[in-house]
């Protein structure tokens, strides 16, 4: 498989990239726009997080542009809730088509942008036991008010979105109650600090790290990008985000609505086997397509698959 760049990445199945409205405002964001060319001159060989990008930029300081210079003045940073400290590992079953929502409360600083990632899954449940975020209780969510309660840099929502998967094993930690919703901790993740420019990682592979482990039942359909490379990327989750009218029904034709870059390809498989899912030595690697899908890599590595068999 061709080796990509590590990048800052969002998940979560874990992560997608949010419509404008979707987001509270980030506090800072000018500042990491403005010193965009400098950390991609200066500091490409930084990873990102624990604020590695920040402290290699402020080591550079002769060095900057001045835009950057004058907007790294401004010392913006916020703590990220620590809800995950006691975390414990649960398996959620039963999860084909099972709608979901996600919030992110977002810290760190304007260059190592965190994110504490809160799940709806198994919470929230009224007369339809496969919704775990009703559309009204959803649309109450308010971004900003969020970030001004848990003194953050910003709020992401993300979703509503259906799994793809048959289950999922993960760690998960507290819950929090976020406008009205019930939601429990499930990951950190490192952001983008584009994070308000829709479309930055459309067929754009990426790394995360991962501790979970998911599969798809025997009989189940699962939907398919086969990227240049010959790779097979297999749905982890359909998004409502662009298309609030998607139902899973459309899925088998999905490819007729996707704008798919040359030689990416669109298909579906019912499975005669169980398959399973997991990272290589901690990170996997996902995509998201144009309607803000997203989908692992059954990728290769140092011997080891990610995927039990290639679909």
């Amino acid at each position: 498989m061709k080796k990509f760049s590590l990048v800052l990445a969002a998940l979560l199945g874990l992560l997608a990239q949010p419509a404008m409205a979707q987001i509270g405002i980030v506090d800072g964001l000018e500042i990491a726009r403005a010193c965009a060319g400098d950390v991609l001159r200066l500091c490409a060989g930084v990873i990102p997080g624990d604020g590695r990008v920040k402290a290699c930029v402020r080591q550079n300081m002769g060095n900057l542009s001045p835009s950057c210079h004058d907007a790294i003045q401004q010392d913006i940073s916020a703590p990220v809730p620590q809800d995950g400290a006691q975390a414990q590992s649960h398996r959620f079953t039963n999860l084909n088509n099972y709608r979901y929502c996600e919030i992110f409360l977002i810290g760190g600083n304007p260059f190592d942008l965190e994110g504490a990632v809160y799940n709806t899954t198994e919470l929230n449940i009224g007369a339809d036991k496969r919704d775990s975020c009703p559309a009204e209780m959803w649309s109450k969510v308010d971004a900003k008010a969020l970030k001004d309660e848990f003194h953050v840099l910003g709020v992401f929502k993300n979703g509503p979105r259906h799994w793809m998967y048959d289950w999922i094993e993960t760690p998960i930690g507290n819950v929090k109650n976020l406008s009205g919703l019930q939601f429990r901790w499930i990951n950190y993740v490192q952001l983008p600090s584009n994070i308000l420019e829709r479309g930055s990682t459309f067929y754009k592979p990426t790394t995360v790290e991962r501790k979970s482990n998911q599969g798809y039942a025997k009989g189940q359909t699962i939907f398919i990008l086969d990227d240049p490379d010959g790779t097979p990327w297999i749905m982890q989750a359909y998004s409502l985000i662009v298309d609030p009218n998607l139902k899973y029904d459309d899925l088998k034709t999905l490819g007729t609505k996707l704008k798919l870059p040359p030689g990416w390809k669109y298909r579906f498989k019912v499975l005669d086997r169980d398959l399973e899912v997991h990272a290589i030595n901690g990170m996997a690697w996902i995509v998201q397509d144009d309607l803000e899908g997203t989908y692992n890599a059954c990728f290769k590595e140092g011997g080891q698959s990610a995927c039990t068999f290639q679909p």
